[in-house]
């Protein structure tokens, strides 16, 4: 169950959150036996130029950025000393620079807001473009309200099980995550009996719906019929709309994992409408796993 050598990647810039999510990502580096790398990507060079740089001493940005990583780095070795960490500053847009470090990441982690003007919303734009295009699977630490993301060791594991859950790399990380953290998986099916299939003929009532769940019950077992030993897995079906029931489960949740459909070709925001609602409004971080269609 351990993964392989690839870094966990964290995307900091200063702020409260991206140092939540250092002191996250070092307890996932230490649980998964992985190196941690702390990323600052900004546009310093191209506004200030590189001749100021060079000819006239650092730049101000510059020194800002050196001082995020470092700030960063002593923040990740308080918090675990064993785990190998490194640094990068680079001068380019933060979504391409992340896109780019998580093709050789094992994953990457995001505060949910960063430092710049756009600090008032729910999730910012940085993270969830991120999340709608990595190649790898990318964590946001939601939940740092209360604090429930101060730790990547507590409560339970939630999977959501989507409409294709053969052969799911969402349902892999899941079971990978609740091993390594030593807490149950509770795998969840949200089912929905569509309004025009109800029936007032009390010989028909309930058919409609006991048919859905059954079919839920279903796709869950086709998803989980790979359980690794030592899982404690806990199976659920749920009627109501799949981001309300996920949202609800969050509550009491360490970690949320769902899965996003990446399609070939296909260059927009590849994030489904439940994944894009649980980043926005999730209770504990959320783990957005890409699978190629």
């Amino acid at each position: 169950m351990r993964t392989t050598e690839l870094p966990l990647v964290v995307g900091v810039d200063g702020s409260e959150p991206s140092l939540r999510a250092v002191d996250w990502a070092a307890d996932e580096a230490a649980l998964r036996g992985v190196p941690l790398r702390l990323v600052y990507a900004s546009l310093w060079e191209r506004y200030e130029g590189a001749a100021l740089a060079t000819g006239l001493g650092r730049s101000s940005e510059q020194v800002l950025a050196d001082t995020i990583v470092e700030a960063a780095a002593k923040h990740a070795h308080r918090r675990e000393a064993d785990v190998k960490i490194s640094t990068e500053v680079l001068p380019e847009e933060p979504v391409p620079a992340l896109l780019r470090e998580g093709r050789t990441a094992s994953a990457l982690v995001l505060g949910s807001r960063g430092r710049g003007g756009i600090a008032e919303l729910v999730l910012g734009s940085v993270s969830l473009a991120v999340a709608a295009r990595a190649d790898c699977p990318v964590i946001v630490l939601r939940g740092s309200h209360d604090n429930r993301a101060d730790s990547a060791r507590r409560g339970r594991v939630v999977l959501g099980v989507g409409e294709e859950p053969e052969n799911s790399a969402a349902v892999r990380f899941a079971f990978r995550e609740a091993a390594q953290r030593r807490v149950p998986l509770e795998a969840v099916r949200a089912w929905r009996c569509p309004g025009y299939e109800t029936t007032d003929h009390p010989l028909m009532a309930g058919e409609p719906a006991r048919l859905h769940e059954e079919r839920a019950v279903h796709t869950l077992d086709a998803a989980l019929r790979d359980v690794p030993e030592g899982v404690e897995l806990h199976r659920r079906t749920a009627e109501g709309p799949a981001r309300t029931v996920l949202l609800d489960a969050s509550a009491d949740a360490g970690l949320l994992v769902v899965g996003a459909q990446r399609r070939h070709g296909h260059f927009g925001l590849q994030l489904g409408r439940v994944a894009h609602a649980v980043l926005h409004h999730a209770a504990c971080p959320v783990a957005v796993v890409p699978q190629r269609a």
